[in-house]
This record gives C-alpha cells, sequence and structure tokens, in this order.
C-alpha cells in the first residue's frame, strides 16, 4: 500500500478583484484584516504576520512558484484550491487560471467548489447578502464544460484516472444525486469517470453521501469529531465561562487546542466508511471577524500539531493505492489564522513537522 499523499487545502484569495474593490474598498484584499489584527485577550497571538512569503499578490507568477517550491520541499504533494463558481460568475480564479497555462507550475493540484452564498459578515452586518448560489441544470452544463480543462490537465490529481472534485457544502445542493450522477454521465462522454467528494463541515457524516459520491473528507475543525462526548461536554463548559468576560459585540469561543488534538489522538483514524482525515496546524478568525465574536484554538504549536499529524500519517490505512489523501486545513486561510505558511512566530515550524513524519516514511 502506498504512503499517504498530504494535500494542503488553499485560498487563491490574496490579490485584488473587482468584487473586493465594490465591497470592501479599493485595492482590499484579506492582508489588511490580517494586518490589522489585535490580541483581544490575555496571552492571544494576533496578528498572524507572514515571514518567508511575506504579503503576496498571487497574480504573481514568482509567487506562486515561491509557494509550489516551499510545499514541495516541506512534503506537500498537491492544493486543493478553493473554487468559487456562482452560475457562471468566478471569483478568485486567476491564480489557478494562469497556473493551468503554465507549465513551470508542476505542484499537483485539485478543486473544492466553495458552493456557499456569500455574506457581509467581516463588518458585522450578517445578513446582507453579497452573492447568491444557485443550481439548474443548464448550470451543471456550463460549470463541467469550464471544469473540463482542469480535469484533463496532467497535474490534475486524479485516483485511477478520475480527476477528484470535492464540494464543500452537499447539503445545500438540491439533487445532489441528479447533480453527481449527471457530472459523471457527461464525465464519461470525455472519456473519463470522476471522484466526488464531499467536505464534512457544518454537520457530520456518512449520512450525507449519496450514492454515486465516492468519499468524503473529515473537514476541520468545522466538524469536530467527539464534542458529543464527556471530553466535548468538559471544553465547552470551560469556553462558556470564558466567554462571559467579554461584551457581546466581541464575545468569543476559545478552544484548547492541545486538550482537542490528545483527544483526536485517541480516536480511530480510519472510519467504517471512505472519509479522508483532515488536521489543522491553527485556528483564529478574529482577524475576520472585525468587531464580533470569534473562535479560536489557543496555545496551538508546531510540536502539539506535529504529534497529531504523525498520528494521523502513520495510522490511516488508504483505501486503495491511490486513495490516500491525508489533508491539511490549510496552506494559506492567513485571516482565519490557519496556516501552514511561515510566519513570524513560529517561522517554518508547523511545515518542519509535516516533513519530519513524510520523511521518516521513505
Amino acid at each position: 500500500m502506498s504512503k499517504p499523499r498530504v494535500i494542503a487545502i488553499h485560498l487563491p484569495q490574496f490579490y485584488p478583484f473587482e468584487e473586493n474593490d465594490e465591497w470592501w474598498g479599493k485595492g482590499f484584499t484579506e492582508w489588511r484584516n490580517v494586518a490589522k489584527a489585535l490580541p483581544r485577550f490575555r496571552g492571544h497571538y494576533q496578528p498572524h504576520i507572514p515571514n518567508h512569503l511575506g504579503f503576496y499578490d498571487l497574480r504573481l507568477k514568482e509567487c506562486r512558484l515561491e509557494q509550489e517550491k516551499l510545499a514541495k520541499e516541506y512534503g506537500i504533494d498537491g492544493f486543493c484550491y478553493y473554487h468559487y463558481w456562482f452560475n457562471g460568475h468566478l471569483i478568485m480564479e486567476k491564480p489557478v487560471e494562469a497556473k493551468l497555462k503554465d507549465p513551470d507550475e508542476t505542484l499537483p493540484f485539485m478543486f473544492c467548489w466553495a458552493n456557499e452564498n456569500w455574506h457581509r459578515n467581516w463588518d458585522g452586518d450578517n445578513n446582507k447578502t453579497l452573492i447568491e448560489q444557485h443550481y439548474s441544470r443548464e448550470d451543471d452544463i456550463q460549470h463541467f464544460k469550464y471544469l473540463l480543462p482542469y480535469f484533463k490537465d496532467d497535474r490534475y490529481i486524479k485516483i485511477d484516472g478520475k480527476p477528484v472534485f470535492a464540494i464543500y457544502r452537499t447539503a445545500l445542493i438540491p439533487d445532489l444525486e441528479e447533480l453527481v450522477s449527471f457530472w459523471k454521465e457527461m464525465a464519461r462522454k470525455e472519456g473519463m469517470d470522476l471522484y466526488i467528494i464531499r467536505f464534512e463541515s457544518m454537520g457530520s457524516g456518512k449520512e450525507y453521501l449519496t450514492d454515486s459520491m465516492d468519499a468524503s473528507v473529515e473537514f476541520q475543525p468545522q466538524n469536530i469529531r467527539g464534542f458529543s462526548d464527556n471530553l466535548g461536554v468538559r471544553i465547552r463548559q470551560k469556553l462558556f465561562s470564558i466567554r462571559n468576560r467579554f461584551s457581546s459585540a466581541c464575545r468569543a469561543i476559545i478552544y484548547d487546542y492541545e486538550m482537542f488534538v490528545n483527544h483526536m489522538c485517541s480516536l480511530p483514524v480510519t472510519l467504517d466508511y471512505k472519509s479522508y482525515p483532515c488536521l489543522f496546524p491553527c485556528w483564529d478568525n478574529a482577524s475576520r471577524r472585525v468587531g464580533q465574536g470569534f473562535m479560536c484554538f489557543d496555545k496551538s504549536s508546531p510540536s502539539v500539531f506535529g504529534r497529531w499529524f504523525k498520528y494521523v500519517y502513520e495510522s490511516f490505512v488508504p483505501y486503495s493505492k491511490e486513495e490516500n489523501f491525508v489533508f491539511v486545513n490549510a496552506w494559506n486561510e492567513w485571516a482565519e489564522g490557519c496556516h501552514l505558511e511561515p510566519d513570524m512566530k513560529y517561522g517554518l515550524g508547523y511545515l518542519e513537522e509535516i516533513k519530519k513524519v513524510v520523511e521518516s516514511h521513505g
């Protein structure tokens, strides 16, 4: 059996584009929120400032190549790019469209369709919808046609020749089974099949898999396995007592990262259905939730993450030679304090933990 393939989830957000200019002001990227974040409680690690790659612009080939170089050097086998398609309206597409045309960008990649509405929640106006997702058969056709050149690309991640495509929120799709079956039928007409997986986010597991869907990803930390047991209750009790220290405008939910990792390392990695494991190195979305409540996992560190990664990497039993993914959320979710990319506090620490485990297994 082959060793796991480590796939880092990638946010292609960090460059100016028209929608951000309209919604948040000329030249906006999430670097603006990342840089101006402040600690909100004693010992709170904010802001997260990038180190080796700096405040990059993903329109630049040099930046994308530096990301790939770093990923390859430290044991990342591919990127899973978030893909934003709103009935033909594309957002954050330029970095991956440029990659498709550039043979120098060789790191394998796949897509996760982030199929949820966007709301104006960064400044507290959660009720204002910025852009909506609608579903129709005609849109399914146009969407597949857009994706097809990527699926045919040699760098696109495949399982037994099948391009792997993830869907972030399957519960939002009416007639999901019909969509998946229809896309697979379209793929067969192109001489291929598809391998479609769902992210277990905002809910759990097995019951959301349709007959045509191939597998799932235990997306972390939005779907935290084990929070219904006694450990989860104890963590929640601790959190609610902490929350009372904050004003209603800045209420927070704070988790103990090491306690959570200890718990995850006591659970089986390989489940009774095809579910790929997922880890996160750190998490704190305070910079994205300006003037609002936020969620963070306090006191994360490379050493604790490394222990979790080692446990998952060594415990996971691939379902076949190529069904061998271990996902990490995320490569560069800077505004969620969730990144493998080096920062000023830990440098290359999180990446070094991955490299150490991967290299020890040949």
